[in-house]
């Protein structure tokens, strides 16, 4: 008994968080983090592909609450004032909206934070997977959110990026080699098939917000011939947004069943497309669903036990102890 008591205990698995790519579906990892500390699990690191980069910084530079608060307010219209239109490279720019957050955010190096952080890239002159582990941490994050056709391309040290979900959407592999025991991934594309870039929505809660009338006419008319608007001929934006859906949703099958995470959360979005970024409550609400759901499994994962109560007058034992499913071995 005396050896039995002198052993010390076990150390808590390293969590790690992989957060993937889905463009507007990625507040949704705004939920999944709230949702996580509600039930007190930190992740220690935090690896993220294109908006999952993005939210994954904000969560490691302790900027989830103020974001989270800003993003919900968020109309059609402010949505549209952050895009930077352009024919170069890509659809928008990126600058303005990138721009918008570094003055409004904290952008602190990555190696200076507690939490270990990662954000996935893709070359686009070799194709090689880039994982940025250095250096202020919102370039970090916009290297990675640059999908092919409706975002440009970013300069990262001298090299062009593309979106990090061109490589690994979800990116379990990243958050291990950082040093993650334990891996939740938040895959966003099991629905994406089918799913587009709804301009054509947008247009239509424009129609609505008092907007003036030459920056709605320029957006309904931006939704009219890039979407196929009723007809039998798919639009520009349909066929990009299909072909980025499908090769995600191939990609991730083929990544993480190489390399498995423990946990996976998958938010049901169906019906959001890849420019809804008005639709933040929506998601958020999503993510905050899921990890209540499983909060039991995720806590034996992370190895914290489950909140104790005891039945009034009735000495049972604590609530959870004889249902909650066991600590994984």
């Amino acid at each position: 008994m005396a050896n039995d008591r002198n052993t010390p205990a076990p150390k808590p698995p390293v969590v790690g968080l992989a957060l993937g790519s889905g463009s507007a579906r990625g507040w949704a990892h705004l939920g999944v983090l709230e949702g996580l500390e509600e039930i007190g699990v930190r992740p220690q690191v935090v690896a993220g592909t294109s908006i999952g980069a993005l939210v994954g910084a904000v969560y490691v530079s302790g900027q989830l609450r103020e974001f989270s608060d800003w993003v919900q307010k968020l109309s059609s219209r402010d949505v549209f004032s952050l895009l930077d239109f352009t024919l170069s490279g890509g659809m928008v720019k990126g600058q303005k909206l990138f721009g918008f957050f570094e003055e409004v955010h904290k952008n602190p190096l990555i190696e200076s934070l507690a939490t270990r952080y990662v954000s996935v890239a893709t070359d686009m002159k070799t194709g090689r997977e880039i994982w940025i582990t250095k250096g202020p941490i919102l370039p970090a994050a916009r290297a990675s959110c640059a999908i092919p056709g409706i975002f440009s391309p970013v300069k990262f040290e001298d090299r062009w990026m593309l979106d990090g979900g061109l490589v690994n959407p979800v990116p379990v592999s990243a958050a291990r080699a950082l040093g993650a025991d334990v891996v939740i991934a938040v895959n966003l594309n099991a629905q994406l098939v089918g799913a587009h870039v709804s301009i054509s929505s947008q247009s239509e809660q424009l129609a609505t917000d008092p907007v003036p009338k030459i920056e709605r006419s320029l957006w309904q008319r931006a939704g009219e011939y890039f979407t196929s608007s009723g007809t039998d001929n798919p639009g520009f934006f349909d066929v990009v947004a299909a072909s980025i859906n499908i090769m995600q949703d191939r990609i991730t099958r083929s990544r993480m069943a190489g390399d498995p995470p423990e946990i996976t959360l998958v938010p049901l979005l169906e019906d959001f497309a890849l420019m809804d970024f008005h639709r933040a409550k929506e998601a958020i609400r999503e993510g905050r669903r899921l990890v209540k759901d499983n909060a039991a499994t995720i806590r034996a994962w992370a190895g914290i036990a489950a909140p104790s109560r005891v039945a009034p007058n009735t000495g049972a034992a604590p609530e959870g102890v004889g249902g909650a499913e066991p600590a994984p071995a």
